[in-house]
């Protein structure tokens, strides 16, 4: 059967001000869905309180994961339940290495050292990499293949992505792409990947794409859906947004 995450009538609210307007979304095992949509419809807002950053207050709604209810859990308590959240800017943690990082996101230790360097190696990053401090003076590149190696070697059941190609090149944009593209495959991970742009999607190919406007998705579709919004904007998703629910 796999995992299976839903989320239902999602409010929040963030430095007093509703983002989020109840969004519905619910995904398997093993699909990658894209979430697109204009500046300030609130993508991001949605990872960051599947995470439980602070500062995101869930007004109403709910979010499971397996039948477990996520928003009761801590941060820490949401990724050991199978949820890893990957940023737009990877932070930097200076004095503390990789390895060490895995450690504490619950990785097994047995072999660890050798599943990072194969990790590294299928997203073409340099093994020297992981024996410096996580993130320091890594360049955007090196940092979300870096973040691969974490997503390849916790296994999550689910995966956020917040803008996951945000200056990236192309080399690097296809590494990662391929790497959450298998884990998709190899043990089922599901994928949750925004975006702005359809560039990402020609190695990462969507089960489904939702378009986020004001606060709520107003419309899901197969990958032909990244046509239309290439062809025809935005805009005409904002009219749906603006309409009575």
């Amino acid at each position: 059967m796999g995992s299976h995450l839903v989320i239902e009538g999602l409010h929040v609210e963030v430095g007093g001000v509703l983002v989020l307007k109840g969004l519905d979304l619910s995904m398997r095992s093993g699909e990658v869905h894209v979430i697109m949509g204009p500046n300030g419809s609130g993508k991001s807002t949605l990872a960051h309180a599947l995470a439980g950053r602070p500062g995101y207050r869930v007004v109403s709604g709910t979010v499971s994961l397996d039948g477990v209810d996520l928003l009761a859990l801590s941060p820490t308590e949401r990724a050991r339940a199978g949820l890893l959240l990957a940023l737009q800017q990877p932070l930097e943690v200076p004095g503390v290495r990789p390895y060490d990082l895995l450690l504490a996101a619950g990785a097994d230790p047995s072999g660890l050292r050798e599943r990072m360097i194969d990790e590294a190696r299928r997203v073409e990053l340099s093994p020297d990499v992981l024996e410096r401090f996580v993130n320091v003076d890594l360049s955007g590149g090196e940092r979300k293949r870096a973040e691969m190696v974490q997503v390849g070697v916790l296994r999550p059941r689910f995966a956020v992505l917040d803008e996951i190609d945000s200056g990236l090149d192309v080399d690097a944009l296809g590494a990662v792409a391929r790497r959450l593209s298998a884990a998709a495959h190899e043990w089922g991970c599901g994928i949750l990947a925004i975006t702005h742009f359809r560039r990402l999607l020609s190695e990462l190919v969507p089960t489904r794409i939702h378009v986020m406007s004001e606060g709520r998705v107003v419309a899901t579709g197969g990958p032909e859906l990244a046509e239309v919004l290439e062809r025809d904007g935005y805009e005409p998703f904002r009219a749906s947004a603006a309409q009575p629910s």
